[in-house]
């Protein structure tokens, strides 16, 4: 319930969900800490790119880091080396590093928290990543996660927006997360930031299990529609809008080559339009067009397009 329907004619609408950011008094700013985790929480990568391409766009500066050496095997999580622009070799080490931005024509700050979800001490790992919450004075925090699921990539990638705070829920017309089962440190750090007293809520984008190998820039794009519209601050997605729709014709070129594939995605968007009739209401329009006005105007030309890597493996072993 992240979303809602249009009331027929004649009958009272709903009332409109408040917003996540709750007004201010003039002069203050408001900081929310978006968070993301390579890994098992990060199906194409889709959570942790999407961050990072954020913390781009607002030219994060790293204010902080966890010490690789207390929470990673690296036996598991093994350290990769590369090269310089002087052509040196370097090692890079999975930690978790934390920048801080502020959106620009705005009273928001953002604390990006980009890191592995790491092998273990997950309790006093999440304590830390509090502290640094209660020293960056964070209000609000907003976890981040992609997972593998049977949606055609033809479609919509679904976001769900979740919260285990009862009265956030009610303020912002959404559901809890009705998962019962093995989670990761992004269902972790949800629990203990709420029981820190801060509004948490959850993003997760569901990912075409065939093609699970990123990137995945149509699930990013989703995402940072959903941050948009939770900030409330208008996100200059052009780049990603190509890339997006380079993928999904890279995608759709594989279906073509293999009948086998081709019938499954139409299966899976038939279910999926099946599913999604009520959803088309005038509100969801309404909201689409908010977004087209707000980045009207914005004329950027378009990045190199990116590298598809579509895959196929095991693609009918779910059907």
């Amino acid at each position: 319930m992240n979303s809602l329907d249009g009331a027929p004619d004649g009958q009272a609408t709903s009332p409109e969900p408040e917003r996540l950011l709750q007004p201010v008094a003039e002069g203050q700013r408001i900081t929310v800490m978006l968070a993301a985790f390579e890994g098992w929480n990060d199906a194409g990568e889709a959570a942790s790119d999407s961050l990072h391409y954020l913390n781009k766009l607002w030219q994060g500066k790293k204010v902080a880091s966890v010490d690789a050496d207390d929470y990673y095997d690296f036996q598991f999580t093994r350290p990769t080396v590369r090269r310089t622009a002087a052509g040196t070799r370097k090692v890079k080490w999975p930690s978790t590093r934390l920048y801080k931005a502020s959106v620009p024509d705005s009273n928001v700050d953002v604390v990006f928290v980009l890191g592995t979800e790491p092998s273990y001490r997950w309790r006093a790992y999440t304590a830390e990543l509090l502290v640094h919450a209660e020293t960056l004075k964070v209000d609000y925090v907003v976890l981040i996660g992609a997972l593998l699921a049977d949606v055609p990539h033809s479609r919509p990638i679904p976001v769900s927006t979740t919260s285990d705070d009862s009265g956030l829920r009610q303020r912002l017309n959404l559901e809890a997360s009705q998962y019962e089962g093995p989670v990761g440190i992004v269902g972790v750090l949800a629990e203990f930031a709420l029981l820190a007293g801060l509004p948490t809520v959850s993003l997760w984008a569901a990912v075409p299990h065939y093609v699970a190998q990123p990137p995945s820039p149509k699930a990013q794009l989703a995402i940072l529609n959903r941050i948009e519209d939770l900030l409330q601050v208008p996100l200059d997605t052009h780049p990603l809008n190509e890339e997006s729709e380079a993928w999904e014709r890279g995608v759709d070129e594989l279906a073509t080559e293999d009948p086998e594939i081709a019938a499954y995605v139409r299966q899976l968007e038939e279910a999926k339009d099946t599913a999604d009739l009520p959803e088309a209401s005038g509100e969801s329009i309404a909201r689409e067009f908010e977004r087209y006005l707000k980045r009207r105007g914005k004329d950027k030309p378009y990045p190199t397009r990116g590298h598809l890597r579509p895959v196929q493996e095991d693609i009918m072993g779910r059907k």
